[in-house]
């Protein structure tokens, strides 16, 4: 029989977030759910009652963060639980992004998941136990044209997640980094920000373009049951794909690596 837990969500309003809270919820678990704004959750409160706590965060105030986290851990007598989820895409070349944006990206994307990570860790290493999902993408592990910085902002949370993984690890808890194919998460959406084009590029981004159209995104609901799963294993995954969309990218970038490096190491090797 699976034990009833305890999970903090980023990003509950939608996507990801709001699916997972809502199948934790329907199988009675409790859930810290935060969003930006309050009011998309409400809906979650009247469905669930006392086992939803809906909570204002933006991920990007790391006091905010803190006080989110031990309200929630204070609430609910612990975690077990904790899902970095929070985060937007950023489209346009390396060169037309503003430093606001890549600043703006790099602050949600890697230092959200890091100051909710700082925040939990106490919690969890008093307990012995938990489980860290952190949400990165196949754009964590393949690079992609128009999604440079996003890219680096996900590269960045795997390496991150890597290094704690093996930090916690012996302390009881557990690192799972969860890199999703394209579902239809509003990631690409109203949430997403844009650059300012240069002309130069319009070849590139219209085969982008077109790449990106000739997919439909799945639906995230189907991802629910999977992440039940995940974190019910006695020994969770490092890294696991959501979809089956990953799999050839992956196995095609990691080729075109090691050939790369294999090719060049005798110039490597006259270092």
């Amino acid at each position: 029989m699976t034990m009833t837990r305890t999970w903090f969500i980023t990003g509950a309003s939608r996507g990801f977030g709001r699916v997972w809270a809502a199948a934790a919820l329907e199988r009675g678990d409790r859930v810290a759910a935060t969003a930006r704004r309050p009011e998309t959750l409400q809906d979650l409160a009247e469905t669930y009652g006392d086992r939803v706590l809906p909570i204002t965060l933006d991920v990007t105030d790391r006091a905010q963060v803190f006080g989110a986290v031990d309200r929630a851990a204070t609430v609910f007598g612990g975690l077990d639980v904790v899902v970095n989820n929070a985060g937007y895409g950023l489209f346009g070349m390396v060169e037309e992004t503003t430093e606001e944006q890549a600043r703006a990206q790099i602050e949600t994307n890697l230092f959200g998941p890091l100051w909710v990570t700082q925040a939990a860790l106490p919690i969890l290493r008093a307990q012995g136990s938990g489980h860290l999902v952190q949400v990165s993408s196949i754009g964590g592990i393949a690079a992609f044209p128009t999604l440079g910085l996003y890219n680096a902002s996900k590269w960045a949370l795997e390496g991150m997640s890597e290094a704690l993984a093996q930090e916690v690890g012996p302390l009881g808890i557990a690192v799972t980094i969860v890199e999703p194919g394209p579902y239809g998460t509003d990631w690409a959406g109203e949430s997403a920000a844009h650059t300012t084009p240069i002309a130069a590029y319009e070849p590139i981004r219209q085969a982008r373009r077109a790449g990106s159209t000739a997919r439909a995104p799945q639906d995230p609901s189907a991802t629910a049951d999977v992440l039940l799963k995940l974190v019910d294993l006695p020994e969770p995954p490092l890294r696991l794909f959501l979809g089956g969309y990953p799999y050839p990218i992956a196995e095609k970038v990691y080729q075109q690596r090691l050939a790369t490096w294999r090719q060049w190491r005798e110039l490597a090797e006259l270092a």
